[in-house]
């Protein structure tokens, strides 16, 4: 199963990085993954979360921070996209789906133009 969630991470971490490639690298270690924002969080005084991709037991999650604050963003998301996810800003996958990996990338390029305004 860790042999399936290397390919998963792999195929997530490609995604993220192609889609928001406007974002800040934090972290990039074996099964971790974690971009910030190229704006600074006022409360913080740190770059804004972005998203991240982490391998967990049983599966490699998938946030993007945007979500958290523009919710209405995922309100469009196939109905199979939405099984996958876990609170406001995680989906979760146990094995690669081009089909929903697509899907991914394109609301991560949204999320990308709500941190650019």
């Amino acid at each position: 199963m860790a042999e399936d969630f290397d390919k998963v991470f792999a195929g997530l971490r490609q995604l993220m990085l192609g889609a928001a490639s406007g974002m800040t690298v934090a972290k990039d270690d074996p099964g971790s993954l974690e971009l910030r924002t190229p704006t600074i969080d006022p409360k913080t005084k740190q770059p804004g979360w972005f998203g991240t991709v982490t391998i967990k037991k049983t599966y490699v999650a998938y946030h993007l921070m945007p979500l958290y604050t523009h919710p209405e963003v995922a309100e469009g998301i196939s109905g199979e996209l939405a099984k996958r996810k876990q609170g406001k800003t995680c989906f979760n996958f146990a094995r690669i789906d081009e089909a929903l990996f697509d899907e991914l990338a394109r609301l991560t390029k949204v999320c990308v133009r709500l941190v650019d305004r």
